[in-house]
Formats: C-alpha cells, structure tokens, sequence
C-alpha cells in the first residue's frame, strides 16, 4: 500500500481572491489547508457543511463564528461547527498564516 505524501513547499500558493492564497491536501476523510491571509483582505461570510478546525500558525485575527467573535493569535485554536455563517479579519499589519482541518474532505479544494 502506497500512502500519499506532501512538502508544503513544493506546492504552489493558489489564490482565492485578492488577499487570499491557499494550498491544500486530502484524503479520503479530511482535507488540510494552509490558508495566507493579507492585512486589508475582503471578509466574506460563508458556511459550509464541514466542521473546520482552525489553528493559526502567525499573526492574529478576528474570527465571527455565528454570534462570537475570537481573537487568535500563534497557537490559538478554533473549531467552527458545520453549518454555522463565520469568516475572518485579519487584526495588525502582519499576514495571517493558518492551517485548517475540514471533515467531511472538501475535494473542491483539491
């Protein structure tokens, strides 16, 4: 049995939208994602039916999640429930860096 591998570095940055870059792996389970997320970027509100973990890996930002709003730094974790309207604003002048776990997989992202 083969089982897949991956170096961050050798996959290219795609981007979202202006201020938005994402690279991405999976399985047949879940779905990991290095999301870059510029100062001034456009939050836009969005839901899905995947529980997102979320852990961000430098600078800090505001995540809504619903009715709450976090402030999350290096090492800070959120889990965001399927279905539930989030997004996120990056807070300062340094670029976020997280890294999100999807389950169910998303295969869009792939």
């Amino acid at each position: 049995m083969t089982f897949p591998t991956i170096d961050w570095s050798t996959i290219p940055w795609t981007e979202v939208r202006p201020g938005v870059e994402r690279k991405s792996f999976g399985g047949a389970g879940a779905t990991v994602a290095l999301h870059r997320l510029q100062p001034g970027h456009e939050p836009r509100p969005h839901a899905h039916p995947n529980e997102q973990i979320a852990y961000i890996i430098a600078g800090q930002i505001r995540f809504h999640v619903g009715d709450e709003v976090h402030l999350l730094g290096p090492g800070g974790l959120l889990c965001i429930p399927p279905d539930v309207t989030h997004w996120g604003e990056v807070v300062g002048d340094e670029a976020v860096l997280n890294l999100d776990v999807f389950t169910p997989a998303r295969p869009e992202y792939l």
